[in-house]
């Protein structure tokens, strides 16, 4: 797996999981949509820390800045 995010995109990414968690334990959403959020906001963690978003693949979307040389 190549790199394809960078670092903002990581950043927003926790801090997405991490407003959606406090939502869930502030009993804000429940039910159904505290479900399908919670999967997404782990989702959003596990490609952070992978640094690999599979969606980007199809789209050529990479967010990584390249270093110079």
């Amino acid at each position: 797996m190549k790199k394809n995010m960078g670092t903002s995109d990581k950043a927003i990414r926790i801090l997405v999981a991490i407003v959606i968690a406090a939502l869930y334990f502030t009993n804000v959403i429940s039910g159904t949509a505290a479900i399908i959020l919670g999967i997404l906001a782990l989702v959003f963690v596990l490609t952070s820390f992978i640094s690999f978003c599979p969606l980007y693949l199809p789209f050529g979307i990479n967010t990584l800045k390249k270093k110079k040389q």
